[in-house]
């Protein structure tokens, strides 16, 4: 009878829908604060007479420390962890808020670093404890939990360029008074969410076990991601670059990135869902498809069409991560934490990479150029989906 009354709470098809959203809502917190550096970096071009190429490179800051992931998810697979669910959101709010004040250059890379290290920490682990609590609905739970960093990278842009807009940009580390607040109620929320821990039999073997079903997915996994990384780095790192270059205006030009995320809320919720029924590789190649041919069709339009074409390629364009992050998981379940760690890393890492390539193509090519190089090579991203493995079926 004892085993009876806790079968609901512990079975692997319950979900926990209280829980996902409270870990969704972390995200969103969190991630208003690193979406704060690319409507930024026209700012930063101007008062530290920057190129594409060094404005592009600040990014690479960011995700650097995102290395270090696979190291996170192995300790946060058979460690308590969820304090960082707690103590990242706060440490990013500070950090990230303090960039309008940096006077050179080096301070910049380093409030960067620190604010990535403390977003490492956040999306290595943490997003293993949505997979814990979805049960059977994995690709939803994903969706859930993309949707609350989708609309942290959709408002981020807007509230960093109406506060430099209303406070100067020296005033910007007013913003870290909100993420601080709301970082210390969502803390009084989190007390309930019991630890996750490999048992210590487990762990003796974690990685060998760990990389069985790495192998199968590894190559076609970095080929997607490098190929797709064009697209991400083109269209939410240089967007706002891309905008002000083609004569919009700092606010105009941070709007359109928020346009671009709010969207990719609506992919996010809708495509782990639908991964789930549908399959992962299919969702995957659409997307980039789609989001390839209306990327073209947004570089040779202008005026007020570019908006629509801004949600549309932003509901395609981060539709897909939800979808990886669930054919990853379900490809290790004995080690969620370890693998996902490293397909963080691989993903921030390759990322930073492509962001600076882009951004030696706009000042080479020009940002239009640059953007068209991205379209094109993402059809190349299609194949590399077709061979991904399918998600297992319980």
């Amino acid at each position: 009878m004892t085993q009876a009354v806790h079968v609901p709470e512990m079975s692997p098809e319950a979900f926990q829908s209280r829980k996902v959203a409270t870990i969704s809502l972390t995200h969103w917190i969190h991630d208003t604060y690193t979406a704060f550096l690319p409507p930024l970096l026209p700012e930063f071009i101007t008062k530290l007479d920057l190129s594409n190429t060094e404005a592009g490179t600040l990014s690479v800051f960011l995700q650097l420390p995102s290395l270090l992931q696979p190291l996170l998810g192995h300790l946060g697979d058979r460690r308590d962890l969820r304090w960082l669910m707690v103590l990242a959101p706060a440490i990013t709010a500070v950090t990230m808020s303090l960039l309008g004040i940096a006077p050179n250059y080096a301070v910049l890379a380093l409030l960067l670093a620190t604010a990535g290290a403390s977003s490492a920490a956040f999306h290595a682990v943490v997003p293993v404890l949505v997979g814990r609590f979805s049960g059977s609905r994995l690709g939803f739970s994903m969706g859930v939990w993309m949707v609350g960093g989708e609309l942290g990278r959709a408002f981020g842009p807007l509230i960093v360029v109406s506060g430099v807009k209303w406070l100067g940009l020296e005033g910007t580390p007013w913003l870290m008074l909100a993420g601080l607040l709301a970082t210390a109620l969502i803390a009084s929320r989190l007390r309930g969410i019991p630890a996750a821990v490999v048992p210590h039999t487990e762990s003796k073997t974690a990685q060998s076990i760990a990389w069985r079903p790495l192998r199968r997915l590894l190559l076609p996994l970095i080929g997607f991601m490098t190929i797709r990384a064009f697209l991400l780095a083109s269209l939410t790192t240089y967007l706002p670059i891309y905008m002000t270059d083609t004569g919009a205006d700092l606010w105009l030009a941070g709007a359109a990135l928020t346009i671009l995320e709010v969207a990719g809320v609506a992919g996010a919720f809708l495509s782990g869902g639908l991964s789930d029924r549908l399959g992962r590789r299919r969702m995957l190649m659409g997307a980039v498809l789609f989001t390839s041919v209306l990327m073209f069709i947004f570089v040779y339009s202008a005026g007020w069409v570019q908006f629509p074409l801004l949600l549309a390629m932003g509901f395609f364009a981060i539709s897909i991560t939800p979808v990886v992050m669930a054919l990853v998981q379900e490809n290790a379940p004995e080690n969620r934490a370890f693998i996902n760690g490293i397909y963080m890393a691989l993903n921030f890492g390759i990322r930073s990479l492509i962001i600076v390539v882009v951004g030696m193509l706009g000042d080479w090519l020009g940002m239009r150029a640059a953007f068209l190089v991205s379209a094109g090579l993402a059809l190349l991203a299609i194949p590399c989906a077709y061979w991904l493995p399918e998600q297992a079926h319980a």
